[in-house]
């Protein structure tokens, strides 16, 4: 019986929970959060690989603002960045933690998870945002804490999430072979790629969701209970 490695936007979560919701959050936030917290020592990690990917005319700023244009001009185009993501999932802990927001995931998912942990799977996500931003967003979900279902959390420190070296290194990480992991996404790209590193994979067809091309050949569900 294979584990369950997940993807979240569009998977778990509506993609409109992310757009609508918590990139408006984090940019409504973000000015606010770094001039109240941008000298804490805790941060300066974050900050420093949010500048390592600054431009020559950012960098000129100085550290705070020019921390605040790299992540202005990430989020606009939706860079998928380790800093960004930190940064963003610290934003959004604010923003849990004071129930400004509540995450959305669609109703099967908690009915999936009891059964599949029933059932002895395993349980883990795999998502662009940062490990933080994962565990926030299943602990303050709209059906209640769901952290306690899952096994693990793996972000792009893992690497790419179209590259199958990422879901090699997280099988080696997770302890499974990767014959033992079913990978379910929203994404074509993401599901080639789980499946050029030895694991299953399939495609989940959600509300909102684009459309999937045609001559998919990896199977294609509505609802979690199926895998």
């Amino acid at each position: 019986m294979t584990a369950v490695l997940l993807d979240i936007e569009g998977t778990t979560t509506a993609i409109s929970f992310v757009f609508d919701v918590l990139f408006p959050y984090a940019a409504a936030a973000l000015e606010p959060y770094l001039a109240n917290n941008g000298h804490s020592p805790a941060l300066q990690g974050v900050l420093d690989r949010v500048l390592g990917d600054a431009t020559p005319s950012e960098t000129a700023l100085g550290r705070i603002a020019g921390a605040t244009a790299v992540i202005r001009r990430q989020m606009a185009q939706d860079v998928k960045a380790s800093g960004l993501k930190q940064l963003q999932g610290l934003l959004w802990q604010h923003g849990y933690e004071s129930g400004a927001i509540k995450a959305h995931v669609f109703a099967d998912v908690p009915v999936a998870f009891q059964a599949w942990t029933q059932a002895g799977r395993a349980v883990a996500i795999y998502s662009s945002g940062s490990i933080l931003a994962q565990q926030l967003l299943f602990r303050h979900s709209t059906a209640g804490d769901l952290t306690p279902f899952l096994t693990g959390y793996y972000d792009t420190t893992s690497g790419p999430k179209r590259e199958p070296a990422s879901y090699t290194a997280i099988a080696a990480a997770w302890g499974l072979p990767p014959g033992g992991i079913t990978f379910a996404t929203d994404q074509p790209a993401e599901a080639g790629a789980a499946r050029s590193a030895g694991m299953q994979a399939v495609l989940l067809m959600r509300p909102g969701n684009a459309p999937l091309p045609p001559g998919q050949a990896v199977a294609v569900h509505g609802d979690l209970r199926a895998i």
